[in-house]
């Protein structure tokens, strides 16, 4: 039985990543860190990590970056790792990630959804197989409540495309304040917020006379709170401190 902490369990994906919790024999929920304080009493809930007395292997953190501090402080002293599924980083936060996995396991991705990474590997090779003949662009698309943009997904996709392009390219978020023709050496990254779209990510490889489109849709967000608590499951199980992704859940499933 896995014992876990959903830090921001009250927001939405905190309550879906608890009810996929609960559906499983396997995982237990053992309590939660919402700035209130307060739940529905299915689990003892802290407005502080640091007040936690909880017995847990590993965290599920759905919050905002802003929990990130306390949440490496309570991982380092506790010894309990981590799953950070919050997107919105700052460079100084990525790197304060990147010292604490020095001590203790950490699961970081942009997604968690398995068809977004094996989406990733197919731009991977479309850049390599295009090269320098097609205009590569992003088109992500989310919710109206979504606050950061471009997505850590559509970042994860940049970077996948710069692995296979022959060239570096740099990314290019606005068309608006430069007046020119486009480089081609640049990705365009263009962010759309409206409605409730879970999220729709679109990569494009435009070339002459035909255009190659490879994207991925989530219908809901459970797909992305399973992935989750998948990765809290296998991270449990890990002794050795270290940044880990998707990719090595998918090694270890495979």
């Amino acid at each position: 039985m896995v014992k876990v902490l959903i830090s921001g369990c009250n927001g939405h994906m905190g309550r879906v990543v608890a009810d996929i919790c609960k559906a499983r024999s396997d995982v237990e929920v053992v309590g939660g860190f919402d700035i209130l304080g307060q739940g529905d009493g299915s689990f003892p809930i802290w407005s502080n990590p640091a007040l936690c007395h909880a017995e847990a292997q590993v965290v599920i953190d759905f919050s905002s970056p802003a929990a990130l501090e306390s949440l490496l402080t309570f991982g380092q002293e506790r010894k309990i790792p981590l799953v950070l599924a919050t997107t919105g980083y700052s460079e100084e936060q990525l790197s304060a990630i990147d010292q604490a996995a020095q001590n203790i396991p950490i699961f970081r991705s942009g997604n968690l959804s398995l068809g977004i990474n094996v989406l990733m590997e197919l731009v991977k090779r479309c850049a390599s197989l295009l090269g320098e003949d097609y205009d590569v662009e992003i088109v992500e698309r989310h919710h109206n409540r979504k606050v950061d943009a471009p997505s850590g997904t559509a970042l994860m996709l940049y970077e996948a495309a710069a692995q296979g392009l022959p060239y570096q390219p740099h990314p290019v978020y606005d068309r608006q304040s430069v007046r020119q023709r486009r480089d081609p050496h640049e990705i365009g990254i263009s962010a759309v917020r409206g409605g409730n779209i879970v999220g729709d990510h679109e990569v494009i490889f435009a070339g002459r006379d035909e255009v190659v489109e490879l994207k991925h849709s989530a219908m809901s967000r459970e797909v992305f709170a399973s992935g989750a608590v998948k990765a809290a499951c296998f991270l449990a199980g890990v002794e050795k401190p270290g940044l880990y992704n998707m990719n090595d859940l998918v090694s270890a499933v495979l």
